[in-house]
This record gives structure tokens, C-alpha cells and sequence, in this order.
């Protein structure tokens, strides 16, 4: 089959979760023998709008990246101009699929332009932002002013233009009301647009049940064209895990340095332990973001707070798992299938991490790891502690892996490019 991936950021360039398991995907139907390219963006401040160049999957010379330059325009949920960029794509590539990871920083009318053209779609959902403008259910601007980030119970226009949109707002007093009335109506017809996309979309694909019940409850996407179905990884670059002896008992968190991944409630929570254990955090430095979180961790945990160069994937065993214990997500918001979790599993090592979302369908407390309360670092050090306390009861839980297969490894990617395949070839036996 020839496959088109679609996937607002690409590896290196990108390399969160969603950007690491769609390359990987894409290098999976190519080990099979299916021609890839993707459709991506870069954000190139020097360069016109919209200019498209192509390159080579720098892991794989036979995948072509077709790349939009968008560096202006990433607030917008619908940019004409990129979706006919990609009507070009389309009519040169020809795909016999369109499978999308991601439209934010690209175009909703990315998968209505694939509709228009025939070409049938499936939507693999990363985090929430079809029916979160913001995607992950937080709170810019909390209700008390005081609880940063504050967890949302859910999508209301009017709701999310006075605590996410309020930034757009003009500051004037006596403009409030129509500043407010605006943003509402523009949630509104957001809204309006991605339930419309959604109906477009022939299959979703999620990757933990927790996001499928959530889409399906309060998305109303019909479960005929839901299916779970959980993430595949490249085992290949897991090698056997051997711990370097060091005489401490080291904490591990592997992630951007954003707000949502929580990693400053795992400092703050680091900063209440007893005893000798110490803490590294691998990620790339992200300017103001880091600045204050080295600040913040020089306050809490002094020398015992190491940060980490950001490593390759293909290297975490090495880089990463050989040099600590356990490894904490600290997520405060819902995550529904981390990737680091898994990869964590795979190692045999445990993972600390929230009782809510997909964090908690993957990790089981007591079971292959410890669950502590969401957003609570009182209750995360308690956690922490724990196996500080006793490294014999981190082994013995990072012993079980994952959960859902008898010897603990997680889904590979070769059984996972069959079950795509699989739902691939269903899809275009209904088209045909």
C-alpha cells in the first residue's frame, strides 16, 4: 500500500510522544514492504508562509517528509493556505490512505481536503484536542487565580474563552463583555468544526480505553468507528538493561519541560524525601521554562537534581534506564497512553505515576508500580519514599513489565503494523 501519515511534527525537529511512535509507525510499514511519506510542518521564521520542501526521514532514506513552513499561524485551527499545500500533496503522492496523528499547528481542512479527494482516513487520538481547543484539559487562567493549570472537568465555550482565550482578550475594562462574547463564539464555531471533521474521519484509533470511553461519552463518536488499539514499539532498541553501580538510589523523568508534564510537582515532591536518592531529568531545554525549573530544583534538591542532555530514542536503554531506578510521570493532566511508561516496562523498571487517565490503566499500584494522587506532591513523595526505602520492592515491581501480555513485554511494532494493516485493508474493502 502507498500510506500518507500526517502529523503535526517529525522527529528530530519534533520529538514528543506522538511525533516518536508516528516514525516509528511509518519505519514499520516500510519494514513490510508499503511506501510512506508524511505530511508535517516546520516553523522556519525566516522564510515565507506555506513554503513546502521535502527531505528524507533521517532514520530512513525511503520515507520523503513533505514539510510546510507555519511559524505565524499555530493559534489557528484552519489555514487555507496549507490545505492547499496538501491538496498538492495528494494529487502527487496518491495515497491509498491518509492516516492522521495530529492537526494542531497544521489544518482542521487537512481531512476534509483527504475526503474531497476520495482518499479514505483514518485518525489515530493522541491527547484531546478535537474536543479541547487547548488538548489536554487545563486551565490557562484558573477561576481562583491562584491554582495554575487548574484540571478542567470539561469543553464549554464560554467556559474556555474566560479561562484559555482570556490572553487574546484586550486588557480594557469596558471591552470585557465583547472580548468575552467573541472568543465564546469563536470556541463555538471551533466546536462546530471539529465535530463536523469528525464525522469525516472513517475509523479512530485509541490508544488506551480510557480515551476511546472519553470520546465516545463525551465526543459522541459512534463506537462502530472507534477501536482500542495500543501503541507498538521498535523492541529492537531495548537492549538488556544493566543497572551502573552507583551507591545511590536515582529517580529517573524523561520529557519536555512543559507545564502539563508536572515536572514541578516531581521536584517539589523530591524536595520532601529522606535520605540519599537523587533525581535526573532527560529533555530538551526549553528556554524560560527550563531557567525556572533549574531554579526551582536548586531550591528543593540542591545537588542531588541533575539534568540530562536530551537523548535519541534508539539510545534510552544506555542513556537513560542503565542510570536509575525507577522512572517518574508526574503528568498533571490526564494522559492517556505515555510512551515513556511503556518504554519504562519494557526495561523492568517501575513507574510512579497519577491514578487518573490512561497513566493509571498502564501502571497498576503494587502491581508494576506505585499510583499516587493526581496533582498531589505530598502524595507523590509518599510514593517516592517508599522505594527509596526499599529497592528490593522497585525491582520486584519493575519485574512484571506490562501488564496486558504473559512475559511483561510491550506490543511490538511488527505486531502492531500487522493489526494497522489489517484495519487498513478492512477499510478499503468497504470503499471498494
Amino acid at each position: 500500500m502507498k500510506i500518507l501519515k500526517v502529523i503535526h511534527g517529525y522527529p528530530m525537529r519534533y520529538n514528543a510522544g506522538s511525533e516518536v511512535y508516528s516514525q516509528t509507525l511509518c519505519h514499520g510499514l516500510v519494514e513490510r514492504g508499503h511506501s510512506v511519506e508524511v505530511f508535517s510542518r516546520e516553523e522556519d521564521s525566516f522564510a515565507v508562509d506555506f513554503t513546502m520542501r521535502t527531505e528524507l526521514d533521517p532514520d530512513n532514506n525511503k520515507i520523503i517528509v513533505h514539510l510546510v513552513n507555519n511559524p505565524r499561524m499555530k493559534d489557528r485551527y484552519r489555514i487555507q493556505e496549507i490545505d492547499n499545500k496538501f491538496a498538492d500533496v495528494l494529487k502527487n503522492v496518491k495515497p491509498d490512505i491518509v492516516h492522521f496523528g495530529h492537526l494542531n499547528h497544521l489544518s482542521t481542512g487537512l481531512v476534509e481536503t483527504a475526503r474531497r479527494g476520495g482518499f479514505p482516513v483514518v485518525f489515530t487520538l493522541h491527547d484531546y484536542w478535537l474536543m479541547c481547543p487547548r488538548g489536554q484539559f487545563m486551565q490557562f487562567f484558573p477561576e481562583d487565580g491562584i491554582d495554575i493549570w487548574a484540571f478542567c472537568s470539561g469543553q464549554e465555550d464560554e467556559k474556555c474563552a474566560k479561562r484559555c482565550y482570556a490572553r487574546y482578550f484586550s486588557g480594557e475594562s469596558e471591552h470585557l463583555k465583547r472580548d468575552l462574547e467573541y472568543w465564546t463564539d469563536w470556541v463555538k464555531r471551533r466546536m462546530e468544526h471539529t465535530k463536523k471533521l469528525s464525522e469525516m474521519v472513517d475509523i479512530f484509533i485509541a490508544p488506551a480505553k480510557y480515551l476511546h470511553n472519553r470520546f465516545h461519552k463525551d465526543f459522541g463518536i459512534p463506537e462502530t468507528k472507534l477501536i482500542y488499539l495500543d501503541y507498538g514499539f521498535d523492541l529492537s532498541r531495548f537492549g538488556s538493561r544493566k543497572r551502573n553501580d552507583e551507591g545511590a538510589f536515582v529517580f529517573g523523568y524523561i520529557g519536555t519541560h512543559i507545564p502539563a508534564k508536572g515536572i514541578h510537582l516531581l521536584i517539589q515532591a523530591f524536595g520532601k524525601l529522606k535520605g540519599s536518592a537523587m533525581l535526573r531529568i532527560w529533555g530538551r531545554p526549553r528556554g524560560q521554562d527550563t531557567k525556572a525549573l533549574e531554579a526551582m530544583a536548586a531550591a528543593y534538591g540542591g545537588g542531588k537534581i541533575e539534568w540530562e542532555a536530551e537523548y535519541k530514542n534508539e539510545n534510552i536503554t544506555e542513556d537513560v534506564f542503565n542510570r536509575c531506578d525507577v522512572i517518574v510521570v508526574p503528568s498533571v493532566w490526564a494522559e492517556n497512553s505515555p510512551l515513556v511508561i511503556h518504554e519504562a516496562q519494557q526495561a523492568r523498571l517501575p513507574v510512579i505515576t497519577a491514578n487518573v487517565g490512561g497513566m493509571a490503566e498502564y501502571v497498576h499500584h503494587e502491581e508494576n508500580g506505585l499510583l499516587f494522587k493526581h496533582r498531589c506532591a505530598d502524595s507523590l513523595a509518599e510514593q517516592m519514599q517508599r522505594l527509596a526505602d526499599n529497592p528490593a520492592l522497585a525491582k520486584k515491581l519493575g519485574e512484571r513489565g506490562y501488564l496486558f501480555s504473559e512475559d511483561g513485554n510491550i506490543p511490538n511494532i511488527g505486531e502492531h503494523v500487522r493489526d494497522i494493516e489489517e484495519l487498513y485493508n478492512q477499510l478499503l474493502k468497504c470503499k471498494a
